[in-house]
């Protein structure tokens, strides 16, 4: 990808390096982020035009978004040699600036983060019933070490009860969110055929009529049992969270959250998101009262062994997230 034996990084290089920062997560498939190089520098943007006001009114996971894609660029350039400074939420006036990232061709970073280059193309969204396989102990204290390796932590929730109230605050999350017409005119709007390259892919015959049902019934009942089914047949429920609960608490869980993706798939695993009760304000405090590790809940997890491949969700062309 890179040649190593030259001493600079240059444009061209740098667009490498994001042609796989793109392929990051996101709510929605919604790819909030905007990118701009500068002096052998590249600048990561919040790009507030994909927000999503209705299912993430803070910014909070459009901002999660971005660290994915930051980590994404930090894992591609440890697989070419290239050493980065991240300079995170810079004093610059503009909001949107979330961080700028300088590249040193005399610096390595670490060969686990390089180790993780292979799952950037692989990684998957699996909203499927996984496997009835139990993961190992050993691979879940490796996936608690990424989280801790960026200021993160992750808790796997063991007993059979907490399990129980996870799944119930899923259930509760998702006829609330349900029953607001502003969020189902949201969802509607980011259900797209695959050609468009972002949204959530619906076959182009049935994309109108999904939209129509999304926009006007209200199902959340029946979402609701089958996410509920989801969270109690997943092998592991996790909840990724921070200290704080701020713009750089938020980039750090999206750097630890794509870590843990990457390295969970490095190791057969593939994971998808229950995050209603901590998109519903009321249900966060809820759902953080079951667990042990102070601070705020981020990311709810579902991990696993998938039962087959499915395909990568579609992508914006880079030069569209360029500027």
């Amino acid at each position: 990808m890179i040649n190593s034996r030259k001493t600079s990084v240059t444009s061209e290089q740098i667009k490498s390096l994001l042609s796989y920062a793109v392929l990051a997560p996101s709510s929605h498939n919604t790819q909030p982020w905007r990118f701009e190089i500068t002096d052998g520098a590249v600048s990561i943007f919040a790009d507030r035009t994909r927000a999503l006001p209705a299912n993430d009114p803070d910014d909070r996971e459009l901002t999660i978004s971005c660290g994915c894609a930051l980590m994404n660029l930090r894992v591609a350039a440890a697989h070419g040699g290239i050493g980065v400074t991240c300079d995170i939420t810079p004093d610059s006036g503009n909001d949107d600036l979330l961080a700028v990232i300088s590249f040193n061709k005399e610096n390595s970073l670490s060969t686990d983060e390089s180790g993780l280059f292979k799952s950037i193309e692989w990684r998957r969204t699996y909203r499927r019933r996984f496997a009835s396989r139990d993961i190992p102990t050993e691979v879940l204290d490796s996936l608690s070490e990424n989280a801790s390796e960026e200021a993160s932590w992750l808790e796997v929730i063991d007993s059979e009860d907490d399990r129980q109230k996870v799944a119930e605050l899923v259930a509760e999350g998702d006829s609330i969110q349900w029953s607001n017409p502003s969020w189902r005119r949201e969802l509607a709007a980011w259900m797209h055929p695959r050609r468009r390259g972002d949204g959530l892919t619906v076959p182009g015959i049935v994309a109108p009529i999904a939209q129509v049902i999304v926009r006007t019934f209200d199902i959340g009942k029946v979402v609701g049992a089958k996410d509920k089914q989801l969270a109690d047949e997943s092998p592991i429920l996790a909840v990724l969270g921070t200290a704080g609960d701020n713009v750089a608490d938020w980039l750090a869980a999206g750097q630890a959250l794509e870590k843990i993706l990457l390295s969970a798939h490095s190791q057969g695993l593939q994971a998808s998101y229950l995050n209603q009760p901590i998109q519903v304000a009321s249900l966060r405090p809820k759902l953080q009262n079951l667990l042990s590790q102070q601070g705020f809940p981020q990311i709810l997890l579902r991990l696993g062994f998938p039962k087959d491949e499915i395909d990568a969700a579609p992508r914006r062309h880079l030069d569209e997230v360029m500027e």
